[in-house]
């Protein structure tokens, strides 16, 4: 997909979810704000610790954010996709970056330079009452987060990460929701804090137990409510 003009990146803007709200010409005054960037797969979108003066909304794609921790390995922190916001946190704060910013698959992105950004947060309420929802969210799968890899309990740790993957790249349908692009096994391992083999074994104990089922990079978990209510006590 590419984004010619301010009208299609318009069309596109309340597919993010902190513009949503806005009527048609508030998304054109802020389509002209921003610009589109395509980034191939694999390539690296933000530096952590480098001068942040960029935000970056996920038109398509799915954008992988880690660090590097003490003994030098991966640790996955999010995988966001399409609706998605990142980048802002430095720009808010006026800090370095905190994590790395990957591509995980070709991304199209739109990006907001800082001082534009700030000044849609002083102009427009509903960006940045919206701006505030998202940041609660992410405070609070933090949260949850931290307690799980505090844990020594592997099946809980790998439930977690799949509902978050779930709350962030899901489509929920009458009570079920499909992962189509379900990251690798060492993925999910890098989040969970485990190793590739004890995903693979933890998964299939959730298919067999009907809790998952599984085809390719597609994932489906058929009774979202009850798999939350397993890992999701903090949500």
């Amino acid at each position: 997909m590419k984004l010619d003009t301010v009208k299609e990146i318009a069309e596109n803007l309340d597919e993010i979810h902190v513009f949503s709200d806005l009527s048609e010409e508030e998304l054109e005054k802020v389509a002209n704000l921003c610009t589109p960037r395509t980034y191939p797969k694999n390539s690296m979108i933000i530096l952590e610790e480098e001068f942040g003066d960029t935000v970056f909304g996920i038109i398509g794609g799915t954008v992988k954010i880690t660090r590097v921790n003490d003994e030098g390995k991966e640790v996955i922190l999010a995988l966001l996709g399409q609706g998605e916001l990142f980048g802002e946190l430095a720009v808010l704060d006026g800090e370095a970056r905190s994590a790395n910013a990957l591509a995980q698959e070709k991304c199209l992105l739109l990006a907001f330079p800082k001082g534009e950004f700030l000044n849609l947060l002083k102009t427009n309420f509903k960006i940045s009452f919206a701006l505030m929802g998202e940041l609660a969210k992410r405070l609070r799968k933090s949260d949850q987060q931290i307690e799980a890899l505090s844990l020594s309990d592997a099946e809980h740790r790998i439930g977690v990460s799949i509902l978050n993957l779930a709350e962030d790249m899901g489509i929920i349908k009458k009570g079920q929701v499909t992962i189509e692009k379900l990251p690798f096994q060492q993925d999910i391992a890098n989040m969970a804090g485990t190793s590739r083999e004890t995903v693979s074994r933890v998964l299939t104990m959730f298919e067999e137990k009907s809790m998952i089922t599984k085809e390719g990079h597609t994932l489906v978990i058929p009774d979202y409510l009850f798999f939350k209510r397993l890992f999701g006590k903090n949500l």
